[in-house]
C-alpha cells in the first residue's frame, strides 16, 4: 500500500485534530465542512474507514518515519556554491 509523504500527513493529522479541538464545545466535528474533508482525506491516506482508526494508523506511521532530510539552500543570486576539493 501507498503511503502519503510524512509532512503532508502530519499536516492532515495537526489541522483535523486543531479543528476538532475548536469545535469541541459546539459538537462532533465531523460537522465542519473542513473537518469533514479531512477526515475524508486521512482515512483514504490510511486506507481505513473510521477517522479514529485512521488518526491511530497516521500516528503510527509518523512514528516510525524517517526524519525528513533538510536540502541546502539553494544561493542567493550573485553568490557562489561552495567548492570542495577531492580528497
Amino acid at each position: 500500500m501507498l503511503r502519503p509523504h510524512p509532512a503532508v500527513l502530519r499536516r492532515l493529522v495537526d489541522e483535523y485534530e486543531a479543528l476538532a479541538a475548536a469545535e469541541a464545545g459546539r459538537g462532533p466535528a465531523e460537522q465542519n465542512p473542513r473537518a469533514r474533508d479531512l477526515a475524508y482525506t486521512l482515512c483514504v491516506s490510511t486506507g481505513t474507514r473510521d477517522v479514529e482508526r485512521a488518526l491511530e494508523a497516521a500516528r503510527q506511521w509518523l512514528a516510525t518515519a524517517p526524519a525528513p532530510v533538510r536540502e541546502p539552500a539553494a544561493p542567493m543570486a550573485g553568490q557562489r556554491m561552495p567548492v570542495t576539493e577531492p580528497a
